[in-house]
Formats: structure tokens, C-alpha cells, sequence
């Protein structure tokens, strides 16, 4: 497969994912109405720095499937992870299930934490490209136990 199959399928899936899942919960986006904790971004952010970071995501799983670096432990934690986050919005917006949501993006975090070790182990780009995607996910975190505390 070409360089360019390689990126454009790896980019393509997280994208694709998220943009329907933004599909199945935009008609649920209670956010605006929620109250917020101090430093929350307004919404137009969101779709912004999901894009961004499953662009990265796309690009470092490229990386590591350019390479032949792929193993079935890289396989499993990759999407593993990518369930888990398209699951995230679904608890939190759609079923409103503040603090479930809240548990289950921790466990996205740890599941993000450990991506980057085996992408890192593989590659090192590759591990690093992750790291605004566990930062931005810590950050969410902060949001969605402040949004279920200020909100019940």
C-alpha cells in the first residue's frame, strides 16, 4: 500500500468516527445551557480540537503502519481507546449520564496513557504525537466532573 493510502485511510477512520458520532449527539448539545466551571472553552472549540487531534491520531497510527510497526497489542489499544471515546459523548450529552461519563473518561485516559507507551515503545514520533490528545482528554475530565458537580 502507498505512503499516501497508508495516511489517508489511518486520518480517515478516527475522523469519520468522530464526525458521526458529532452527528448522532448534535441534536442532544445541552453545553451551552450547562453551568461551567472557570477556564471552560466555548463550545466552538470542541469540534476544532477533536479534528486536530484525530488528525494526530490518524498520523501517528500512520506512522506506525508506514514502519510495519503494528502489532496486535498496538492493534488492540488503538481501538480499544477509539470506542471508548466515541462512547464518552454519547453517556455525557445524549444520555446525560454526568457521572458515568466522568468515570468512563478516566478510564479513556488510562487507556490514552498506555496508547502512548506502546506508540512510543514502537516509535517515538509516534507516542509523542499523542500527547495534546492525554492532555486534552485530562482537560475534559476537569470539565465534565465540574459540569456533573455544579449541574446535579
Amino acid at each position: 500500500m502507498s505512503k499516501f493510502k497508508i495516511y489517508a485511510k489511518s486520518i480517515l477512520i478516527p475522523v469519520i468516527i468522530g464526525g458521526i458520532v458529532g452527528f448522532i449527539i448534535s441534536g442532544s448539545m445541552d453545553y451551552n445551557s450547562l453551568q461551567k466551571p472557570f477556564l471552560a472553552p466555548p463550545s466552538l472549540l470542541f469540534p476544532i480540537m477533536w479534528t486536530i487531534l484525530y488528525i494526530l491520531m490518524g498520523v501517528s497510527y500512520g506512522i506506525l503502519k508506514e514502519k510495519s510497526l503494528i502489532t496486535f497489542d498496538i492493534n488492540l489499544i488503538y481501538f480499544i481507546q477509539l470506542f471508548v471515546n466515541v462512547l464518552w459523548p454519547i453517556a455525557f450529552f445524549v444520555l446525560k449520564w454526568r457521572l458515568f461519563a466522568f468515570i468512563w473518561i478516566i478510564i479513556l485516559a488510562i487507556l490514552v496513557a498506555i496508547m502512548i507507551f506502546k506508540f512510543y515503545k514502537a516509535n517515538k514520533v509516534s507516542g509523542l504525537l499523542q500527547i495534546p490528545y492525554l492532555l486534552w482528554v485530562l482537560f475534559a475530565s476537569y470539565l465534565n466532573l465540574s459540569i456533573y458537580l455544579l449541574n446535579k
